[in-house]
């Protein structure tokens, strides 16, 4: 029998794997969140930064990403968010979260 086509499908996957605790571990914590709860972060912060990106292929969300007090939040919505005039927005082809 020949399992060449099993054990390169089942290394395949463990790079995979591997590659996904790489990118979190690189990453740190990324806390997913609604629209709601992510704008009240923004509206604690006195300077926020927001990446904002617009995502998907078929469903083409809006994507935030921002930090506050060390961790990472995100958050998609299918509409733009209301952004505070005090926040610094870097615009960005793509946001990628592992998971």
């Amino acid at each position: 029998m020949d399992y060449s086509g099993t054990g390169a499908a089942a290394v395949g996957a463990a790079a995979a794997h591997q590659a996904k605790i790489n990118a979190t571990k690189a990453s740190g914590a990324i806390v997913k969140m609604s629209p709601e709860e992510f704008m009240k972060i923004i509206n604690k912060s006195e300077e926020p930064l927001v990446v904002f990106a617009k995502g998907g292929f078929l469903n083409r969300k809006f994507r935030y990403l921002t930090s506050y007090r060390g961790l990472f939040f995100f958050t998609s919505a299918s509409e733009p968010l209301a952004l505070p005039g005090k926040a610094e927005i870097i615009a960005a082809d793509k946001i990628w979260i592992p998971g």
